[in-house]
């Protein structure tokens, strides 16, 4: 079962393909975008054993001249100098304007080849292929890319929109438990943030934490309607102007965990989860958010496995000083993203400092 999503954007419109086996069809799907025959596809060590060779093999039958390149696997390893390291293969290779850049592998992989195709000759094409399930609901569509730097996450950057997303859910099969519920925590953001009836779907689910638990039509309805939401997002605002910033729900607080716990201690999407639990409580006590809707939220967390506690020892103080370096930040005030109802968020920057602590407190 195979579904195609536009992502409409004036002068950067493209499609979002999910099908089952579609990893083959790689090359093909290439072919008719018109780009150059030069590839540089870039993924890391895992991924590429994987499945790497099946991705050269159909750029190579379509009739693409293709190197790899592999980035060592880890959000520690997201910076600058990884970056450097995909120009050198670029300029090796002699990639032109028309070369296309193709992104094999999870959110890391994906965000780090894409801002070396935004940044390279000033840019050029990339393909975004995800094979994790965070990198398919989310950092895949809407051309975010950008690498941390050591005091915060994502604080380099560059909007550059792929040519074109192919997802093909057959690679799942191969992703650890772990990064499935991290990704999980993504698929929870949308239910609550634009679309109830995926969340629904996601309470009738006795399992959302294993794979193999997850009947594939419900993988598929979960990574079709979450593309779909983000690309409908995107399409009223490409660079964050408003409106999709409410993809930010639970980012504003994971990212500031991430930072302080030096990417090392959880994985994106149990960040964000943390951050989910955390908005929730901030709208119930700001009148917002029925207890209700929160407690629905929280459940769904606990059912996809993801942590509902601040790491023992964390510095809630460095904490909130860390909101400060969210890139939402505006005029010196935090913007959180507040949920209203099931499927309906919005922006704010009126949330007391006070409220925040107590939250966090009673969140260790």
């Amino acid at each position: 079962m195979s579904s195609v999503i536009k992502v409409d954007i004036p002068e950067n419109s493209y499609e979002i393909t999910v099908a089952p086996g579609s990893l083959d069809q790689l090359g093909e799907q290439m072919t008719g975008l018109k780009l150059g025959k030069k590839v540089l596809l870039v993924s890391n060590p895992m991924i590429f054993k994987h499945y790497g060779e099946r991705a050269i093999a159909s750029l190579k039958n379509a009739g693409f001249d293709v190197v790899h390149y592999n980035l060592p696997p880890g959000e520690r390893y997201k910076t600058l100098n990884s970056i450097q390291k995909i120009y050198d293969v670029a300029l090796e290779h002699r990639l032109e304007r028309s070369s296309t850049m193709v992104a094999l592998g999870g959110g890391v992989v994906g965000d780090m080849t894409g801002f070396a195709a935004a940044t390279w000759l000033r840019g050029i094409n990339v393909i975004q292929v995800p094979t994790s399930l965070l990198a398919m609901v989310d950092s895949s569509v809407g051309g975010k890319t950008g690498v941390n730097h050591p005091h915060g996450k994502n604080l380099i950057g560059a909007f550059h929109q792929p040519s074109l997303v192919l997802i093909d859910p057959e690679v799942l099969k191969t992703l650890p438990a772990a990064e499935f519920r991290a990704g999980m925590a993504e698929v929870i953001k949308y239910g609550v943030i634009w679309d109830a009836e995926l969340f629904t779907q996601l309470e009738a689910s006795k399992h959302l934490d294993q794979l193999r638990y997850v009947k594939s039509d419900l993988i598929n309805y979960i990574l079709t309607h979450s593309c779909q939401a983000k690309a409908e997002v995107v399409s009223k605002d490409e660079k964050e102007s408003g409106l999709r910033a409410i993809l930010n729900y639970g980012h504003t607080i994971g990212h500031a965990v991430e930072s302080l716990t030096n990417y090392r201690m959880f994985k994106h999407g149990e960040a964000v989860g943390i951050g989910m639990i955390a908005a929730g409580e901030i709208a119930v006590k700001l009148g917002l958010w029925q207890k209700e809707d929160t407690e629905r939220q929280n459940a769904l967390i606990k059912k996809a496995g993801l942590p509902t506690k601040l790491p023992a020892g964390l510095d809630i103080g460095e904490l909130i000083d860390a909101l400060q370096l969210d890139k939402k930040v505006k005029s010196g005030k935090v913007r959180f993203v507040l949920p209203t109802q099931i499927g309906e968020v919005k922006l704010t920057d009126e949330v007391p400092t006070d409220v925040i602590k107590q939250v966090l407190e009673e969140m260790q």
